[in-house]
């Protein structure tokens, strides 16, 4: 594997002028990138919050529609390099609007199954945009940026999915307690539509890679060994997060003493927290990505200890929570920077496969969690095996500094 990285990168965020002029302005075209983050951010948490009337929907038990919750990650994780794959020439104001078209109709598809087989095949195949969206409009962003505002651009469009599970993922779960599971996957589709005529109207043409080609990309990514470390790090890293957010809900009730209705506040302090960390990330990410990728890593690791202390005495977890979402979000923008800057000439499947990464992440950090409550070690066990991911994760990330130097040490 060779060893592709520019360990000038944080310089670069200062120096690096736009390439793409936004005529009807830069922040317009921001608003509607980040707009398709809103879109996606309510899909892919909505379902959690209407998961018993799914279950009453299609007649199977809350642990079996629970399964279709894990179909979209998959979706995410495959979908992720085959979009890049097949879309790295294409235009890219056009490839979003695609995948926003796409989002749409399989929320659409969510809305009428009738039966688990196609609800799950449907969360699937809506699952399959997520990061090749996210990539292509990082990339975007960061193509129209002025010197210095990278990282807060990329930033800007990661945010609308945080906003999502403050706004976008309550409103859509109020719909479908009231008016019907169903109507929560076309508020989903509405918002997808909404976001496609929106980057329609405020972003500008931007050409793909014209030289590159999917099998050109894969071979670079794939080889690319930083590329990889870049992936490990959020795989593992980012898992920390999930290990106590999956087990919010009994850790709260069950360890804190407090009773189910203090759940949702928990959950916005979760939104909240992620609002907040991905506007921090931006300007952090002007100091140094790599340096606020080490600085978010191992304080995910010590708040994660400390929730481990604070969860039996109830509302003071709370700003432990919020303080746990912020850094990891802190995280998630900066591997995003950092991945497309290691990428080399994969950019478009380099972007992409950030998102891929941290669904991976979703799925380990559960089961981890999941294995330490069934082993016997309570509710508050997930806290520590979310430590000991942001100390792997930590690991990971010095490696790949450390051979990054040595890279740059031996080339003229």
């Amino acid at each position: 594997m060779t060893d592709v990285t520019d360990v000038t990168d944080d310089r670069r965020l200062e120096a690096d002028a736009p390439t793409v002029i936004a005529p009807h302005g830069y922040g317009s075209a921001l608003l509607a990138l980040a707009s398709g983050g809103f879109a996606i951010g309510t899909t892919e948490f909505v379902t959690m919050g209407v998961l018993p009337q799914v279950a009453d929907g299609i007649d199977v038990s809350i642990p079996a529609a629970g399964h279709v919750i894990s179909a979209y990650a998959l979706g995410v994780v495959v979908g992720a390099p085959v979009l890049a794959f097949f879309g790295a020439r294409w235009p890219r104001r056009g490839l979003l609007i695609a995948l926003m078209a796409a989002y749409g109709a399989f929320n659409l598809l969510s809305a009428a199954a009738t039966g688990y087989g196609l609800l799950f095949l449907a969360r699937f195949l809506d699952g399959l945009p997520h990061g090749a969206y996210f990539g292509v409009a990082s990339l975007v962003a960061a193509s129209l940026a002025p010197p210095g505002r990278r990282g807060r651009a990329v930033a800007s469009v990661m945010l609308g999915l945080s906003v999502a599970n403050v706004a976008g993922v309550p409103a859509a779960t109020w719909l479908g307690q009231h008016i019907g599971w169903r109507a929560s996957y076309v508020a989903a589709a509405l918002l997808a539509v909404l976001a496609a005529v929106l980057i329609a109207a405020f972003v500008p043409s931007c050409p793909g890679h014209d030289e590159a080609t999917g099998g050109q990309e894969l071979r670079l990514f794939f080889r690319n060994g930083q590329a990889w470390l870049v992936l490990l790090a959020g795989a593992i890293g980012f898992g920390g997060l999930f290990a106590v957010y999956s087990y919010i809900a009994p850790t709260v009730t069950g360890v804190g003493g407090l009773p189910e209705s203090a759940v949702p506040l928990f959950v916005l302090a979760f939104g909240l927290g992620m609002v907040v960390g991905t506007w921090l990330a931006g300007e952090l990410a002007s100091w140094s990505v790599f340096g606020s990728l080490i600085t978010s890593g191992i304080g995910s690791g010590l708040v994660l200890v400390v929730f481990w202390f604070v969860a039996p005495y109830g509302w003071a977890l709370l700003p432990v929570v919020f303080t746990v979402t912020a850094l990891g979000s802190v995280l998630v923008v900066n591997l995003q920077l950092r991945l497309m800057d290691v990428a080399g000439e994969a950019q478009t499947l380099g972007a992409a496969m950030n998102h891929a990464s941290l669904n991976v992440a979703n799925a380990l950090g559960a089961w981890l969690g999941g294995l330490a409550i069934a082993w016997g070690y309570g509710y508050r066990s997930p806290a520590l095996v979310g430590f000991a991911l942001s100390v792997a994760g930590v690991a990971v990330l010095l490696l790949s500094w450390g051979l990054s130097r040595r890279a740059a040490a031996v080339t003229p």
